[in-house]
């Protein structure tokens, strides 16, 4: 997480046109820095981990989210927040791609 600076992917849009690309590519940063397993529920992920996992997704999310879920301190309500919000649209995306 050293040089949370340089951003690894693009910002999660308010709108969540890009939400499959982001949530596929915060799996992927998360499994390559052996942190995956802090948005599974029931996990056994330390303090440290999970606020480490939080930081990293609120520096990733459109600053309106930020705003929004300002108050939401833990790291698995605020992934199953931006789920809920934003897991509509895979119905809406992978239909019209495979039709491309």
């Amino acid at each position: 997480m050293a040089n949370i600076e340089n951003r690894k992917f693009i910002t999660l849009d308010i709108s969540g046109k890009n939400y499959l690309s982001w949530v596929l590519d915060v799996k992927l940063y998360l499994s390559a820095k052996k942190l995956r397993h802090t948005i599974d529920e029931d996990n056994a992920a330390s303090n440290e981990e999970r606020a480490t996992t939080l930081i990293f997704l609120r520096h990733y999310i459109d600053d309106g989210l930020k705003y929004e879920y300002l108050t939401v301190e833990n790291l698995l309500e605020l992934w199953q927040n931006l789920n809920d919000r934003f897991e509509h649209l895979k119905a809406v995306v992978l239909p019209k791609a495979l039709n491309d």
